[in-house]
């Protein structure tokens, strides 16, 4: 069920940006003007343009390489503005500019004008103002597809698979969808009205709103499972996230009696360096480094270490990666097993090895830019992608070749790679993903048919053991048969569909065009076939959709636990003792 998360995660965009987009339509002075006033406004916005420039770059020795660079981008700015044959948008044309310009270094250094700042602060904040849903278009239509529970949108009876129609008496189809979400969000306090479709009646309703402070949880969940063992899903390291841990293991182990902890940071993207420094802190006690840092200034080249004593100094503990598991997730997981103090189980982490700062520019802008690589206590740097290297002919980085991939060693001697994210102590397959299930994603199906099941039931039992008999089965079936939008296409299709236009390009296709009509006709989707013979994927997946609509993320994820190949094996090594040999590096 892990990659089902995962899937999800990428598919489905949650808050902020669900509520906050960037605004396209500012208004810039027009281009087309007298020449008096070109040059006044040319001034007006060189000036500070040059200011920013120059104030983000060190004292150093390249003043004149600088100074041509600057006289030459504005001179083309300059030519651009008067003479270019339509009209243009001085500032989108500059944004466009910049965001090119950081886009060739590495894609975490970010330009964000003022209309964007506010999605800054919430990557470190983890809070915005708004209703605490996220909104997504499927078919020509803005539905609902998550609730954050306890705040105004659940607490007004919305529920996912509703669909949103009106914001403020303003009807969406009259509106540039990009900017619907912006609509829902604002500043605490103030007024929304909302005007939606439930699913259950499909009968228009309205509903006011006070927005309010959204404050993402970073524990999502926490439960002691099979065999006493305390499970915590930590989805992000924004600021208070180390607390809000804290307090989570503080109460699994004095009010639940846990004796061992599975620490879960799959499809954790990372965050605030501070936190995950804090967080290893709860593990390591006083005086350990945590990592280290080192950039193109001395500023950053700094070294990071626990404070305090450790919350549970001795307590066996596992921790979960996969593929999205990146930044701080990764220092986390590469310290504890560089420490020798946690077994890493999953999948290869993502590879992000770099470290963000955030710059303030002028006119309420900012830039997010990489300052410094960061280092595990062994030494080893997790980063995967050579953002200075030689690049694709796509212009896309190239991973660090393996000859230039470095061992490194554990507390306890373990060998330890750097280059390529953090390896796991012990390897989990994820479950196959299946073209099929991915289409039935991407199309809205699995999305539609949990609407239409759920419209006509008010309950379902217990989420832990909620599963679809086999009429329900036989009820999707009917379902995809007679859905528009039921659509997916295997490899091998893609692949055939070459093949096919190479051959008849050869003129081998004229030569047995029977063959290849015979493997296309065997090719072609059969959709009864397809989806019973991934039925055990695809059920999995309606299940985890219909629980979602009744008992929302803690529902997913006391029904997906029992179902975690990956948790279960985690327990499985806790339980043994193998985590023991593994930490000892006993062979």
């Amino acid at each position: 069920m892990q990659w089902l998360r995962s899937f999800k995660k990428c598919s489905q965009q949650k808050q902020p940006k669900t509520e906050k987009v960037k605004n396209e339509n500012s208004s810039y002075p027009s281009a087309i003007d007298s020449e008096a006033n070109r040059k006044s406004r040319l001034k007006l916005w060189l000036l500070p343009l040059l200011g920013v420039f120059i104030a983000a770059v060190p004292v150093r020795e390249n003043y004149f390489e600088l100074s041509k660079q600057l006289e030459i981008m504005n001179a083309l700015f300059r030519e651009l503005n008067i003479f270019y044959v339509d009209e243009i948008q001085p500032g989108a044309l500059m944004e466009t500019g910049i965001d090119a310009m950081v886009s060739s270094l590495d894609p975490y250094t970010i330009y964000y004008p003022e209309s964007r700042v506010e999605d800054l602060r919430f990557m470190s904040t983890g809070e915005y103002g708004g209703i605490g849903a996220s909104i997504q278009q499927m078919g020509g239509r803005h539905l609902f597809i998550d609730v954050l529970p306890g705040f105004p949108a659940a607490q007004a009876g919305i529920k996912i698979g509703d669909e949103l129609t009106e914001v403020d008496g303003i009807k969406l189809d009259e509106v540039e969808e990009d900017l619907i979400p912006e609509m829902l969000q604002g500043a605490s306090g103030t007024e929304v009205e909302v005007g939606f479709i439930p699913n259950a009646t499909k009968v228009p309703a309205s509903v006011v709103m006070i927005r309010a402070k959204i404050k993402l949880p970073a524990v999502p969940f926490r439960a002691v499972v099979k065999d006493s063992t305390g499970y915590v899903a930590l989805s992000a390291f924004t600021r208070g996230s180390s607390f809000e841990l804290r307090q989570a293991i503080r109460y699994l182990r004095d009010s639940v009696g846990m004796r061992q902890l599975v620490l879960d940071l799959r499809g954790n993207g990372g965050g605030l360096l501070q936190e995950s420094i804090s967080i290893v802190n709860l593990f390591i006690g006083k005086g350990e480094e945590v990592v280290s840092t080192r950039g193109k200034t001395e500023d950053w080249d700094k070294s990071y270490s626990t404070m305090g004593e450790a919350l549970l100094p001795d307590l066996p503990i596992a921790v979960l990666i996969d593929g999205m598991s990146a930044s701080a997730s990764e220092i986390v997981s590469g310290t504890l097993q560089d420490l020798d103090r946690a077994i890493v189980v999953g999948q290869e982490s993502y590879g992000k090895g770099l470290v963000q700062q955030s710059k303030q520019l002028a006119y309420g802008t900012k830039l997010k830019v990489t300052v410094a690589k960061y280092y595990t206590p062994s030494g080893r740097c997790i980063q995967r992608l050579d953002y200075g290297g030689n690049r694709t002919e796509d212009g896309s980085a190239r991973a660090v070749a393996d000859s230039l991939i470095q061992v490194f060693h554990t507390r306890n001697g373990r060998p330890v790679v750097d280059g390529k994210g953090v390896q796991p102590d012990v390897l989990t397959p994820l479950p196959p993903s299946g073209y099929v299930l991915t289409g039935l994603y991407e199309s809205g199906v699995l999305f539609d048919f949990a609407n239409a099941w759920t419209a006509e039931r008010d309950t379902i039992a217990n989420a832990a053991s909620f599963a679809l008999s086999e009429d329900d089965w036989n009820t999707f079936l009917d379902f995809t048969a007679t859905s528009a939008s039921t659509e997916y296409e295997s490899q091998t299709s893609l692949m055939w569909s070459q093949l096919k236009a190479l051959a008849e390009e050869e003129k081998v296709y004229a030569l047995n065009p029977e063959v290849f009509q015979n493997l296309e006709l065997a090719l072609q989707p059969n959709i009864n076939r397809d989806l019973n013979e991934f039925r055990s994927q695809i059920q999995q997946a309606l299940e985890e959709e219909i629980v979602m609509r009744y008992y929302l993320q803690d529902g997913v994820f006391e029904w997906s636990l029992p179902r975690d190949s990956t948790l279960t094996r985690a327990i499985e090594l806790l339980n043994s003792g193998q985590y023991k040999t593994i930490l000892a590096g006993v062979n």
